[in-house]
């Protein structure tokens, strides 16, 4: 490598003190050969001469300005379109503790075949070095990290959804702890290739490194993929530092709530994919006198402050969400959100130079161009916007964004929601009896499959805590840690209350008992009203549930019946699905830890004696 491409003209002056952070640098540019190596600021110049960059190269398309002002459209390659989970590794030293759940490679064995992957893998290119803070610059719950990458739309995309650049950089001391994340295209050029818009390999590893806290990625421009300060680093990686200083890294998004009587509360909330996240990290009540302010739509990290409560922050700076599906009637605020300063990444563009996806207007257009670039009309048989198509947008244009989203001491958490797409079985809503039996109720979280493409149309899809694809070590020591939070917390502070909900129970036509979207602000009515001590609940086997006449339904068109449905418990059902759980238990190898499996014994105990009613009565019925 030429000797004058380290010589850094505009060095940061903050490098003379990080010894260590330069020589990975100088140690992965002579792997991988860059043309040139630029230390990221995050200033706005430097994010508008990345994006003319792009515009220029093809892999922006600027969008009208008046319509969409500084927003940009993003083609990928169509073999990259979304997280790669089958390609993602967990590389703990021991098989065991990377468990089941998580694919593994031993640390070595993967070295030895990313090694030869990056060697010149940016032969051509420029490496960016991107420092960043996952969460408030010099918050004591925030964590600090490193991104090499041959991406600049990486770089940009990184702006937005990390504190990136110098300022970062400052809070760097010898003694910092940081995460450091390496990551190349793929996509090598030689003298006379000619670059494509979005470079990318067809071969891909995103490989963690839990005992060493490293993260190499290769192979994909996209997403997860490559933003490696998102669920790379802030759940599979972060989960297993919370695990060793006690705290918690959590695939969860945080609202703040405030009541009629003005008492504010701050919530968390796990969701598996499809299940409604981010409408309700967005959600407009629609009950008098409540307010719902967004604090983070997808990542918590929570850990106990000196107060003895648990607090939370939001790691992220901005919203990498989904499009198809979000509309004014869905999810009005992410529209509002989406006014300009965005990316898009393969959704479709109109004639006016303005984006579409998929259900986001009631009227579809006469004309698009997919998000391939090919001309798309209503009667094509693909989709115009790939279901997987996104937005990439800072929180802090969202206007819903709470005063105290970025405030450095996080906010205490008052309850935990957990909720799954369940069109059977599973109530509306259910408080767990304590810190216990509601990590049995997050360790339990499953979808019912949708479509034949997912798997057997009703099957339940597994998604503990909405972690099963994002934790970094063995899920049931993850639940084994969730435990000794809760008797940390109880140990000097009350805990908050853990709840299940499912906005999507169906009646025997298949049609959904509750209205959801802004309705659901009347479960968290009942929710908070609970942890506010004025609300009252009875016992159900599956644990709390709103007494008769205590959920607000006032307004609410319901069909008859449908409340009643919304709570039924099928104890002939259940007993099964307790089968199914136990066999999933199984699964781990006897390291499920005794609190959730008591909690499992206890659910079948509290069902067999309802099963047993059920049959009583029944027979009382017949005499």
């Amino acid at each position: 490598m030429n000797q004058t491409m380290l010589n850094r003209p505009q060095a940061p002056a903050a490098l003379a003190a990080l010894p260590a952070i330069t020589a990975w640098v100088e140690e992965i540019a002579e792997l991988t050969k860059p043309d040139a190596i630029v230390w990221c600021t995050g200033t706005a110049e430097e994010r508008e001469g990345l994006i003319q960059q792009m515009v220029d190269s093809g892999t922006l398309i600027p969008l009208d300005e008046t319509l969409r002002p500084a927003s940009y459209l993003a083609r990928s390659d169509p073999s990259d379109v979304a997280r790669v989970e089958d390609r993602t590794f967990i590389c703990s030293l021991n098989q065991d503790d990377a468990g089941p759940t998580n694919n593994w490679r031993a640390p070595d064995d993967m070295r030895a075949t990313l090694r030869p992957l990056f060697d010149g893998s940016m032969r051509g290119r420029t490496l960016y070095v991107v420092p960043f803070s996952m969460g408030p610059l010099g918050s004591p719950l925030s964590k600090l990290g490193v991104q090499l990458t041959d991406s600049p739309y990486v770089v940009v995309s990184m702006g937005i959804m990390t504190r990136m650049g110098s300022a970062a950089l400052e809070l760097f001391t010898p003694n910092t702890e940081w995460v450091p994340a390496v990551h190349s295209v793929g996509a090598p050029l030689d003298v006379g290739d000619t670059d494509v818009p979005w470079p990318c390999s067809s071969t891909k590893y995103i490989s963690h490194f839990p005992e060493t806290r490293e993260i190499w990625s290769f192979g994909s421009a996209y997403g997860g993929n490559a933003l490696l300060a998102k669920k790379a680093f802030a759940l599979r990686i972060a989960s297993v530092i919370a695990r060793d200083e006690g705290w918690l890294a959590e695939h969860m998004l945080i609202l703040k709530v405030t009541n009629p009587r003005g008492r504010v509360f701050h919530v968390v909330a796990a969701f598996p994919s499809a299940c409604g996240k981010t409408n309700l990290a967005m959600l407009r009540p629609t009950i008098p006198g409540w307010s719902v302010e967004t604090i983070g739509d997808d990542i918590a990290w929570l850990r106990q402050g000196f107060d003895g409560r648990l607090h939370a922050i939001n790691p992220e700076a901005g919203f990498f969400g989904v499009a198809p599906g979000t509309s004014n009637a869905t999810n009005a605020t992410a529209i509002e959100t989406l006014w300009g300063n965005t990316i898009f990444t393969n959704v479709a563009l109109q004639n006016n130079g303005d984006v579409w996806w998929e259900g986001m207007t009631d009227t579809v257009p006469d004309h698009l161009l997919d998000w391939q670039g090919a001309d798309w009309t209503p009667s094509s048989a693909t989709p115009a916007a790939h279901p997987n198509s996104r937005f990439t947008v800072a929180a802090a244009q969202c206007p819903s964004i709470a005063d105290d989203w970025d405030d450095p001491r996080g906010v205490v958490i008052d309850a935990i929601i957990f909720g799954g797409r369940r069109a059977t079985n599973v109530p509306l809503v259910v408080e767990a009896r304590d810190w216990e039996h509601g990590v049995y109720l997050g360790a339990t979280i499953s979808s019912e499959q949708t479509a034949a493409a997912e798997g057997t149309v009703g099957q339940l899809r597994r998604d503990p805590f909405a972690m099963l694809p994002f934790c970094g070590y063995n899920m049931a020591d993850y639940w084994a840690h969730w435990l000794k939070i809760g008797q940390q917390l109880r140990a000097t502070s009350t805990v908050p209350r853990i709840f299940q909900v499912n906005w999507f129970r169906k009646d025997e036509n298949g049609r959904f008992l509750w209205p959801g979207f802004g309705e659901n602000s009347r479960v968290l009515e009942w929710i908070l009203d609970r942890v506010d001590g004025r609300a009252a609940s009875v016992e159900s086997p599956l644990g709390l549930v709103p007494t008769a006449g205590g959920l607000n339904i006032d307004g609410l068109d319901l069909p008859e019946g449908a409340l009643e449905k919304l709570f039924e418990v099928n104890p002939a059902l259940w007993l099964d699905e307790v089968d199914g759980t136990e066999a999933f238990f199984d699964t781990f190898d006897g390291r499920v830890p005794e609190g959730v499996t008591r909690q499992l014994g206890l659910l079948r105990g509290r069902l067999q004696e309802a099963a047993a009613a059920k049959a009583h009565q029944g027979a009382q019925t017949n005499e």
